[in-house]
């Protein structure tokens, strides 16, 4: 019989966590979360120089501003790409209004995201085949956290404000032995805060 793959520790979420990463001029994460300390929720980071839409450089689209801080404070602010940037500190948290998903993972993949005066659309295209697994605590963002995943890389991510494009590309990356790039579809993610002293 095989054995159960088990992660010791607590489930702090699970949900989906598509973004586009990496050193470039604009950044984006967005949560979509089925289970949390929190509740559920979304939640949409987007980091950025000031535009004529965005006037400050980073701001938080959300229906669950409790879970979308804690996210940031405890996810975000580690995940390598937005480390030490400083518009996470003045981030402006603003209320959502809709979500909606479009598209096919197999080919192209949107979300939308309205707050009022603001649509924002994330696109992913150039889809590439999905892969799972499991980052062990010492290989995830925070370091405490097994991290069991499914992923999908792409070749090209898009960011819309108001239907204008933001500037930013995607680079080469390497996740779990598959070339990918700084662009992804994370779904099925579950974020395990790992018992002391496990490995």
């Amino acid at each position: 019989m095989d054995e159960v793959i088990r992660f010791p520790g607590t489930v702090e979420w699970s949900g989906e966590n598509p973004g586009r990463d990496g050193p470039f001029t604009t950044l984006a994460t967005f949560f979509r979360v089925v289970l949390s300390p929190h509740g559920r929720g979304h939640a949409l980071v987007l980091v950025q120089p000031p535009s004529e839409f965005l006037r400050t450089p980073a701001i938080c689209l959300t229906d669950n501003e409790p879970l979308a801080r804690w996210l940031v404070s405890e996810f975000v602010s580690k995940f390598g790409a937005f480390k030490d940037v400083a518009g996470l500190r003045s981030l402006l948290y603003r209320k959502l209004d809709t979500v909606e998903s479009s598209g096919d993972p197999r080919n192209i993949y949107s979300e939308t995201v309205k707050a009022g005066d603001l649509t924002v659309t994330l696109t992913w295209s150039g889809l590439g085949v999905p892969f799972c697994f499991a980052n062990p605590p010492a290989l995830s963002a925070t370091g405490v956290h097994h991290m069991p995943s499914l992923f999908i890389g792409c070749l090209d991510a898009s960011i819309l404000v108001n239907g204008k494009r933001l500037p930013g590309s995607t680079i080469p990356r390497e996740v779990a032995g598959r070339k990918i790039t700084s662009a992804m579809l994370a779904f099925s993610e579950t974020w395990i805060r790992a018992e002391p002293g496990s490995p």
